[in-house]
């Protein structure tokens, strides 16, 4: 198994796989941003990963890319061709696709997208 150089890597994609959307064309997703990446050359910038579910199944299928929090919504082959082109090489999230975007206080809800269920915080008892 492989053990990555990753001092050069500036973007870190998160590609969902889990059953939902895999579904949905998480193989053929996951077989586009790599190979977009490879023709663009940006293999040295761009580390992908496999993930298994990352609970936002009606948005499937899910990509995800650091350092920014930008979660994306129902990506097929093009949109991820699209997110490759524009956000990792020229820096620029594919705005109509976003369902989630980071800043200093937390994750944003972008275009109108289902919320979800809340998380709740543990209950810590004192004994």
């Amino acid at each position: 198994m492989a053990t990555w150089d990753l001092s050069e890597m500036n973007h870190h994609v998160l590609i969902c796989n889990g059953s939902s959307c895999m579904r949905k064309g998480g193989e053929e997703v996951t077989q586009a941003i790599r190979e977009e990446i490879k023709k663009r050359e940006l293999d040295v910038r761009v580390h992908t990963t496999r993930t298994r579910c990352n609970g936002r199944c009606k948005d499937a299928c899910v990509v995800i890319v650091y350092p920014e929090g930008t979660w994306y919504h129902e990506v097929d082959e093009q949109l991820a061709e699209k997110i490759v082109a524009a956000h990792l090489h020229e820096g620029k999230p594919v705005e109509e696709a976003l369902t989630y975007t980071y800043h200093e206080k937390g994750m944003i809800l972008q275009n109108e997208r289902v919320t979800g269920v809340a998380k709740e915080k543990e209950k810590q008892t004192v004994k």
